[in-house]
């Protein structure tokens, strides 16, 4: 496993884990999924993977019961990072909801407590107040932030007066906006960008194509996945293939090394057993080639997906087969 290199009190794995589907039905939990998160934790903790990642809204709180509990003891020698999910995330809120988060997970102090979403009403202000508040206790040890744009993260720094150490976004090889700005602005001021649906929600996978579309309520509301954006996809895919085939690797480890060749990139994709967070783990020791990443680069740009309000009616009658 490598790390990212930033001074923290416990290394940042470079693939972390994600946990939105511990207790999530619509991710396909039932009465068996406690014992295999358990399993998958454990595998993802002899792999040397550091970073565990979860949130309140995940499963209304189940996720960060079954994490903590698959941790057990190893809880205080890992990141445990947590989101609050900003409805009034006014000071006293957020100082309330992390001594929640922090019982369900069973631990003393959060690692990494991040904002999920910024609020269009409550400024940064206050919820920062609430954060620094938390920090000064000890019970949180850096903040983060997810899907916020550049000015924003900036701006909850200034509030916080401390760095904000994270930025949690939508990132992947066809989401690549966070290069734009925000990957930059991480290697320059010595902060993170975690990558969530690094993989696309499997759309990198390779695993589906216009013949084969995936099942399940998530990804069928995922418009990367109407037959049209499949179909377009495959010279993409193709090109995954191809440098996956030189390194005897999969297109996912390729997709996932093409986001760590950044230094201060995570990725944390999900699992759904031991199998995957195997694989996940393994693409972290993947180096591209320049003509390789050159290749993927290359692809990537020529990908051109049917997506926002184009979408809608495409994905309207993928559900109701008019």
């Amino acid at each position: 496993m490598r790390f990212v290199p930033l001074d923290t009190p416990r290394p940042i794995s470079k693939i972390g884990l994600g946990t939105w589907q511990f207790g999530s039905r619509e991710w396909g939990y039932g009465p068996d999924y406690e014992r295999r998160a358990a399993q998958i934790v454990r595998r993802a903790l002899d792999l040397g993977i550091t970073l565990f990642d979860t949130a309140e809204i995940y499963g209304f709180g189940r996720s960060e019961r079954i994490l903590g509990a698959a941790l057990g003891e190893d809880r205080a020698k890992v990141v445990v990072a947590t989101k609050i999910f900003p409805v009034l995330p006014v000071a006293a809120v957020v100082q309330q909801r992390a001594v929640a988060s922090a019982a369900r997970l069973g631990v003393t102090g959060i690692d990494l407590y991040q904002v999920h979403q910024p609020n269009p009403v409550v400024a940064d202000t206050t919820t920062m107040r609430g954060m620094r508040v938390l920090q000064d206790v000890g019970l949180v040890g850096e903040v983060g932030v997810s899907n916020y744009n550049l000015r924003r993260w900036r701006s909850a720094e200034a509030a916080l007066g401390r760095r904000v150490l994270s930025n949690q976004v939508r990132y992947s090889m066809v989401d690549r906006r966070p290069e734009q700005d925000l990957i930059p602005y991480a290697a320059e001021a010595g902060r993170i960008v975690i990558a969530y649906s690094p993989l696309a929600q499997g759309f990198l996978s390779g695993r589906y194509d216009a013949k084969n579309p995936p099942s399940g309520a998530i990804r069928r509301a995922n418009p990367y996945f109407l037959p049209e954006n499949l179909e377009r996809g495959t010279d993409l895919i193709a090109t995954l293939r191809e440098v996956a085939d030189a390194h005897d690797a999969t297109p996912s480890q390729i997709a996932l090394a093409y986001l760590l060749r950044h230094p201060n990139v995570v990725a944390i994709p999900g699992a759904s057993g031991v199998e995957q967070v195997e694989r996940n783990a393994a693409a972290a020791e993947i180096d591209l080639a320049d003509d390789e990443y050159a290749a993927l680069v290359t692809a990537a740009h020529a990908f051109r997906p049917v997506t926002g309000l184009a979408a809608v009616p495409k994905l309207i009658r993928a559900r109701t087969g008019r």
